[in-house]
């Protein structure tokens, strides 16, 4: 298997692991518990951290039911769209994660969930991308 470098980090067999920290979207739709989630990061000694950029506009329709797995978890009133709403990040809440990464050694990764998330990402100069699977 050959290597890749993600921000100047060689990542492949013959080198250490390369640990993300899996944030996704346990923030919550909180910036602050976004940056405390970085901070753990940081702290537990991984080398990433991994968000989620989306909206919940171009992800799905105002009508779209939840998926068994997440009315087992979240408020059943609520839709798809409008959970969905409130865990989006705006640019400037990546702009303050990118920084604090940035200031805790961190690298910073997100997975865009459509083409104007992943110019975002790009914008911001993110050096790689989780592509997921819908």
């Amino acid at each position: 298997m050959e290597a890749v470098e993600i921000a100047g980090r060689i990542i492949g067999r013959e080198y250490a692991p390369f640990l993300i920290a899996e944030a996704g979207v346990n923030h919550n739709g909180d910036v602050d518990m976004a940056l405390a989630l970085v901070d753990a990061a940081a702290q537990a000694g991984a080398d990433a951290v991994k968000f989620q950029t989306f909206s919940a506009d171009r992800l799905v329709t105002k009508q779209a039911p939840k998926a068994k797995y997440q009315l087992e978890t979240t408020n059943e009133r609520e839709s798809q769209y409008q959970m969905l709403k409130a865990l989006e990040l705006s640019e400037g809440d990546h702009r303050l994660l990118l920084e604090r990464c940035q200031q805790k050694g961190l690298i910073f990764l997100s997975s865009p969930f459509d083409e104007i998330s992943a110019d975002l990402l790009e914008s911001l100069h993110v050096p790689a991308y989780k592509i997921p699977l819908r």
